[in-house]
């Protein structure tokens, strides 16, 4: 009998045990995803070849994210070819998980080709080849602790509409985070009257939009942040704007605040803004914050997303990748501090 209760007494123990590590843990247990499309860079300098990466808005962020520790998952599309083999390899050498990675016949995997000009900007042009149905993979099934980020021209493509609809309307139905990027290009400008009424019910899906300055002078034709946001803020109330060296912008309910950024010469700004949303999406992890928090974020929320996303972006910056380096978890925390001081 005294055996019993000595065993029963054990299993309480690891009960309590258990449950302090979930709790621990909880940021970790979190799961990210990434709505997008996976394409093959080839960057070039100077009309010359120097690297090549696997690319695409909602990738790159879900990259750093992964190398980060998160609990990453990709939904996507590649083809059935040896680019495909390369990406979904790539992806799973970085522990992100491939689960709803859709591998299509009838067409290719998508190419772009990232020229930089003298100061390291990139201009694209995509070679793409998809088959008649798109977007045809599995839908996760969403949690209130989840979060995703989506945008681009993948965001507002009409053959991919239902599919991505379906997605978005599962997460928020869930209670998920919706992070929205509209990554707006000047390309995009004889389509734009196609396009605005798309990307405002994308504003209307999202919690957070995050766009650089660039953006919404293509879609509005508007460079002051504040006019932005007057226009934005009808259907999210949360924005950022991202502005080179001017710095970010942030506006919530009620608040509103410019952060600075640091002095740096980059190697390369592609993945700039599509870091700047993992660096956000790791400070919600951090935060431990939920849907129901963003409605009125605090000043120090906001400073905390504000400085993740400004560190993620200078750090890709610095280098070819479009993602940060493996090593950037074991000095993160001390960059942050001294963003967080200097902001």
């Amino acid at each position: 009998m005294v055996g019993f209760f000595v065993q029963l007494h054990l299993i309480c123990v690891l009960w309590r045990i258990i449950i302090f590590v979930c709790i621990q843990t909880d940021t970790i247990m979190r799961r990210v995803f990434g709505l997008g499309e996976t394409v093959l860079d080839l960057i070039f300098k100077d009309d010359q070849p120097v690297g090549a990466k696997a690319g695409g808005s909602a990738l790159n962020a879900l990259v750093s994210l992964a190398r980060m520790g998160a609990n990453a998952h990709f939904i996507t599309e590649v083809g059935k070819d040896r680019v495909g083999d390369m990406m979904v390899h790539f992806l799973e050498q970085n522990d992100l998980s491939t689960q709803y990675v859709n591998r299509f016949d009838g067409g290719k995997s998508a190419l772009a080709l990232a020229f930089l000009n003298d100061n390291n900007d990139a201009d694209y042009e995509f070679f793409k080849d998809y088959p008649t149905q798109r977007l045809t993979g599995e839908i996760p099934v969403f949690t209130a602790d989840d979060m995703i980020v989506f945008g681009s021209f993948f965001g507002i493509n009409p053959v991919i509409r239902p599919g991505l609809l379906d997605v978005l309307g599962a997460a928020k139905k869930a209670g998920a985070i919706i992070i929205y990027d509209p990554n707006f290009r000047k390309h995009h400008d004889h389509h734009k009257h196609q396009f605005i009424e798309v990307i405002e019910e994308n504003f209307r899906w999202a919690d957070i939009v995050r766009g650089s300055d660039e953006d919404f002078m293509n879609i509005y034709g508007l460079s002051q942040p504040q006019k932005v946001y007057d226009k934005v803020s009808a259907f999210c109330d949360n924005l950022v704007v991202t502005a080179n060296a001017k710095g970010v912008y942030v506006f919530g309910k009620n608040f509103e605040r410019h952060f600075h950024v640091p002095v740096i010469e980059p190697i390369s700004t592609i993945g700039a803004g599509d870091n700047f949303n993992a660096g956000m999406m790791k400070a919600l992890l951090d935060l431990n914050l939920k849907r129901s928090d963003l409605l009125e974020l605090s000043s120090d929320q906001w400073q905390q997303l504000a400085v993740y996303g400004i560190e993620f972006s200078s750090e890709v910056c610095l280098n070819l990748d479009n993602y940060v380096p493996i090593d950037f978890k074991y000095r993160f925390d001390e960059l942050v501090g001294h963003q967080l001081k200097e902001n």
